[in-house]
């Protein structure tokens, strides 16, 4: 069956498709940089175009006839960790480009994938609104969301995935429930790392000496109290500012004055500016604290009140590190040994995030939050961010940046496989095309390469 790509990266929607025998017959990425990657992986002939709006509006004969159209579209507008504009921003309207390919080529299947909060952005009426769009088109629709880990991968980067099949009741011979089988409650996270590579990134200097604070930090807690669960915000101890029927957007100058902001520094004698400067960034709002933030405040300084003569050494200390996100820290290990190197780590704006070393956190598109394997004090390596992709043997940008948000951007092609494989299931006996054997090495195999 003939397929296109859109919004396709370097390639995991035609990783999957291309293992199960099909053609690419149109792909479109706006990076030029992952269009000359694509082509590496697929072949310098490989039909792919840029911006998929100007094709659309301009150009959409172009867009060859196909079976199955694959679209990752992009996922900021609606993401959590975005500004969740969703079809306002522009970005979110490239949905709407999909539509416009479905209802000129009307392909008899489609796969999309996004962030599984697109079904709930807007109270639901986004969703509700995109699947009246596929069902005015007379498109069957299922939807489940999914992670890499659920299949005994060790990342953990839930998405939705939707499926579509063209014609009333036209997805009877298919089930997620079928996928599902397919999971794994065991996850070997040694099968995807590798010992001490010799071309990984090591963590820098300044970024282990503040782990190394944070590590002493901990240690000087008395081991009968509990490590919080909640973030740590170093900037709140000594911090005395007011949060709660108040905070310090409504206060004037002389009142901000008689509170104390970072880490107990006096804002007496200060510029309003410079006041402002010396609380946390969180503080700086002009709107209420919402709940959540009063109880991390509240919770904070009193965890600093009840610790203070064991830890306030080490707090000066990391008060002098040289960012308000290195100065906060999210110990997601519980009641585990308490020895940061031992788990997997990651720098966020959010603070340093500390989990346990079951599985990674979601790769993401910025080259800041690359997963640190805390026991070897060093980033993850391309191949093995290849591999939390299932995308084994496909090349990456040459900048590590530029690969780190390739991968970040990318879809999980050993799920579309598993998810292809069902959903294409009848077409290929209708066509009379022998049942493949799916064992659980065909569905790792590596691509055939491009020539």
């Amino acid at each position: 069956m003939k397929f296109i790509d859109l919004f396709a990266g370097i390639g995991g929607f035609h990783k999957a498709l291309h293992e199960l025998g099909h053609e690419c017959v149109f792909a479109s990425e706006l990076d030029p940089v992952l269009r000359e990657t694509y082509k590496l992986n697929w072949g310098k002939d490989i039909n792919i175009h840029g911006d998929i709006r100007k094709i659309v509006k301009d150009n959409i004969e172009i867009i060859p006839d196909h079976d199955i159209l694959c679209a990752g579209f992009p996922c900021q507008p609606f993401s959590k960790a975005g500004k969740q504009l969703g079809r306002e921003d522009e970005r979110g309207t490239l949905f709407d480009e999909i539509v416009k390919i479905l209802e000129a080529r009307t392909p008899k299947f489609f796969i999309l994938e996004n962030v599984r909060f697109i079904a709930k952005h807007n109270n639901e009426q986004t969703w509700k609104a995109m699947k009246a769009d596929f069902e005015r088109l007379g498109y069957d629709v299922d939807h489940r969301d999914y992670s890499p880990h659920d299949f005994g991968i060790p990342q953990h980067r839930q998405r939705i995935f939707i499926v579509g099949a063209l014609g009333k009741n036209a997805l009877q011979h298919f089930s997620f429930d079928k996928v599902d089988k397919h999971k794994k409650s065991i996850i070997e996270l040694g099968n995807f790392i590798e010992l001490n590579p010799a071309n990984a990134k090591k963590l820098p200097k300044a970024n282990q000496d503040c782990i190394k604070l944070w590590q002493e930090l901990i240690d000087a807690i008395p081991k009968e109290t509990k490590i919080p669960g909640f973030p740590i915000w170093g900037m709140e101890f000594g911090a005395d500012y007011p949060y709660e029927e108040t905070y310090p957007h409504l206060l004037s100058q002389k009142e901000l004055g008689e509170y104390k902001g970072n880490f107990g520094i006096s804002l007496k004698g200060m510029t309003p500016e410079e006041q402002f400067a010396n609380l946390p960034s969180y503080a700086r709002v002009e709107d209420e604290f919402p709940d959540w933030k009063q109880r991390y405040i509240k919770q904070n300084r009193k965890f600093y009140k009840d610790n203070k003569k064991f830890i306030k050494e080490v707090v000066n200390k990391i008060a002098e590190l040289p960012s308000q996100s290195w100065q906060k820290l999210e110990w997601n290990v519980g009641d585990s040994k308490r020895k940061i190197n031992k788990y997997i780590l990651q720098f966020r704006a959010s603070g340093i995030r500390i989990k346990k070393p079951d599985f990674f956190p979601s790769l993401v598109c910025t080259n800041t939050q690359i997963p640190i394997i805390g026991w070897e004090s060093r980033y993850i390596t391309r191949k093995e961010g290849l591999k939390l992709q299932s995308l084994q043997g496909l090349k990456l940008p040459e900048n590590d940046n530029a690969a780190f948000k390739a991968l970040g951007n990318a879809v999980n092609a050993k799920i579309v496989k598993l998810i292809a494989t069902q959903l294409l299931e009848q077409e290929k006996k209708a066509n009379g095309v022998a049942k493949q054997h799916h064992s659980s090495n065909s569905l790792s195999k590596t691509y055939e390469p491009a020539r």
